[in-house]
């Protein structure tokens, strides 16, 4: 595969924990003030999850993960009634604060939300900025043309397909539009969703996505790539033919849900880019490869933006 395990995996785990834990997952990742930052997905005994802080020097060891949770459902904000999962961090030069959009589960379904802060110590809910049922969202790192611009993953007629949204204001949300459906026979033929936020290159913008294949013994959840236009990041450039990391390890298999690498978080540290995401739904794991790797294999296996998608 292209994405090198790492051999330390997985980084983290609930036994490692320092209070009871089901899982934890599919987190957000950021370097804040020298750190590798962790904002991980917790789920409790209970079924139900919360975000809590990890910290490491490197990104690879040394974790310090916080005592109590950093993030639970509040009260005051129905759509969280039944927790937060899946959150991805984007700093936004303009606002001079880190964006967190996160999957809140309300009564009505998943939905997308949002969290806004400048030190991981106070934040600011937003509120749902979709309606359900909606996930795997990020916002861009930088506006087009002076608006936001959201990648989500709504459901609509049953089919689940990756969107992308603008708003000038971060409340308000249209121009919504199909960015990558699914492939009918392929590996990604029954869910597609977003990975870590989109990352900039001279390139285009670098997409990391899941696929889900239902198989006779359960979907398998594997990674793809895409290539977005730099301005104009609704226009796909090119979308990999394969997969670039999928379930293999026996960590990957041996979870609450077997099969499954779910990216949710990246760094991208002198020309490596290093992949957080979540193990069969129970640890953290990391996987890493060249920049400049991940986009010469698009152009060389991948297919143009606008055409064959549904074609071998």
């Amino acid at each position: 595969m292209l994405l090198k395990r790492y051999d330390g995996n997985p980084v983290l785990t609930p036994e490692g924990w320092p209070y009871p834990a089901n899982s934890v997952f599919n987190p957000g990742a950021v370097e804040h003030k020298g750190e590798t930052l962790l904002l991980v997905r917790v789920e409790d005994f209970r079924g139900f999850s919360h975000l809590t802080l990890a910290r490491s020097p490197d990104g690879y060891t040394r974790w310090e993960i916080a005592s109590s949770p950093t993030l639970l459902p509040d009260p005051r904000h129905a759509e969280e009634r039944w927790g937060l999962e899946d959150p991805r961090i984007v700093w936004l030069p303009d606002r001079e604060e880190y964006a967190i959009t996160y999957v809140s589960f309300s009564v009505g379904g998943p939905v997308v939300s949002l969290i806004t802060t400048r030190d991981f110590r106070e934040f600011t809910r937003h509120g749902a900025l979709v309606p359900p049922e909606d996930k795997d969202a990020s916002l861009f790192p930088r506006t087009f043309g002076g608006k936001y611009a959201l990648i989500h993953r709504p459901i609509i007629r049953g089919e689940a397909h990756i969107w992308i949204s603008f708003s000038p204001d971060l409340r308000y949300w249209g121009e919504h539009r199909v960015l990558l459906p699914v492939r009918p026979g392929w590996w990604d033929c029954h869910r597609v969703g977003l990975g870590p936020p989109p990352i900039e290159t001279e390139e285009g913008w670098l997409l990391v996505y899941h696929g889900v294949r239902r198989t006779a013994s359960g979907s398998l959840y594997r990674v793809g790539l895409a290539l977005l236009d730099l301005d104009e990041p609704w226009r796909v450039i090119r979308r990999s033919r394969s997969w670039v990391l999928g379930p293999r390890e026996d960590y990957e298999f041996r979870g609450d849900v077997p099969g499954v690498a779910f990216p949710t978080g990246a760094i991208l540290s002198g020309g490596t880019l290093r992949l957080y995401y979540g193990a069969a739904d129970k640890t953290v794991c990391i996987a890493e490869a060249e920049l400049s790797d991940l986009l010469h294999f698009l152009w060389d296996d991948g297919v143009e933006g606008d055409r064959g998608f549904g074609e071998p």
